[in-house]
């Protein structure tokens, strides 16, 4: 059995970061492709280097560029080396376009689909991503769900509720692991913050950044929760976001403090002791539940909606007023939700199933069914 590996994002190698280090631990067949979705070095080589990930067999160097020539890119160059190499299983993880392009190469290629965190749902058609994982859950033949949220939401759709697994997620593998490790060197005083005493901000989602209004919005969000809290704003900002404020003409508020994309354990760290993390992104989501820090989301919905049901995260949309009426009640949260993305051992579980089903031949079709 040999499974090929799809990466393209920072987010991907993290959720791909304790199923690479499972297939190796077994000494199992496998190679990494790297579409190099982002293109910038500190988005993507900092990660392989502090995760101890061996550097990708396959390196595509895709960059920049609007979906669809992204995509077409991706699959032409995909399809080469999955002809060369042939795998019988191709691993993809989350809701990039290298996901989706990886997913349509296998699937021309009649090769197993395995699609980690399957079956997450926004229910906003206007957002590329949602497009990127349905098509993706549709093509798969293992649909890896993180919980039963995402399974219902697959059986409603029609997937055969043969292909769905409900592992957990593997981002609780990568954080859970490597919690140790950001206890052994202290990150805040290189930035001069405190303990809980700094509000961290992420905010890359194309909805946010390309649409001057909203990202007008939350920039002044952000002004108004230094007015009234009077406490840093750390923001490691996204290169799409740096562009788009200069593009915009936009102005970075009092109170925030700007910094390059971080390392994997800098980056949890900073989750774990800030007062309030607001962001939009899903990964973030899940990792500030799993450490138990309160979440504000700056978007109008989330493909974690666990997260919000048990206490740790609140949909705050954009509007200033709801963003720092969102800040407080997540401040008097008690922190005491149980995580439901797994115990850490996710990962163990999908290679296993995947395993078995080889070993046994009794993979699932290529058609839904």
């Amino acid at each position: 059995m040999k499974i090929a590996i799809m990466l393209g994002t920072r987010p991907e190698i993290i959720k791909m970061w304790s199923i690479i280090h499972q297939l190796h631990e077994q000494k199992l067949d496998y190679l990494i492709i790297h579409t190099n979705q982002h293109y910038s070095p500190n988005m993507n080589d900092v990660f392989f280097q502090s995760l101890d990930l061996p550097l990708p067999h396959y390196n595509l160097h895709v960059g920049s560029d609007t979906q669809g020539k992204q995509i077409a890119l991706m699959l032409t160059k995909i399809k080469e080396i999955l002809e060369k190499e042939k795998p019988d299983c191709v691993m993809v993880a989350g809701d990039t376009n290298t996901v989706l392009g990886g997913a349509l190469a296998a699937s021309q290629l009649g090769i197993k689909i395995a699609h980690v965190e399957a079956g997450l749902r926004s229910f906003d058609s206007t957002m590329p991503e949602e497009i990127n994982r349905i098509l993706t859950d549709h093509l798969s033949d293992y649909l890896f769900a993180p919980t039963k949220t995402q399974e219902k939401h697959l059986i409603y759709e029609g997937v055969s509720p043969q292909k769905i697994h409900i592992v957990g997620n593997t981002v609780a593998d990568a954080v859970l692991e490597h919690l140790k490790d950001i206890k052994k060197i202290d990150y805040l005083p290189k930035h001069s913050l405190q303990k809980q005493e700094y509000f961290l901000i992420t905010i890359h989602r194309a909805e946010n950044t390309d649409n001057k209004e909203r990202l007008q919005k939350l920039l002044k969000s952000l002004e108004k929760v230094y007015q009234k809290y009077g406490e840093t704003l750390f923001y490691p900002i996204h290169p799409r976001t740096k562009k788009r404020i200069a593009e915009f003409k936009l102005k970075i508020p009092t109170g925030v403090i700007l910094s390059d994309p971080l390392d994997y354990f800098e980056f949890l760290q900073l989750i774990k002791d800030a007062k309030v993390v607001l962001t939009d992104s899903g990964g973030v989501q899940e990792e500030a539940c799993i450490l138990r820090t309160p979440c504000v989301t700056l978007r109008d919905n989330t493909e974690r909606p666990e997260t919000v049901e048990i206490g740790a995260n609140i949909i705050a949309g954009t509007k200033p007023s709801k963003i720092l009426k969102s800040i407080k009640i997540m401040m008097e949260s008690k922190r005491d939700w149980i995580s439901p993305f797994g115990d850490g051992n996710t990962a163990q579980k999908m290679v296993e199933i995947i395993q078995h089903d080889f070993k046994n031949k009794t993979i699932a079709p290529n058609k839904q069914e």
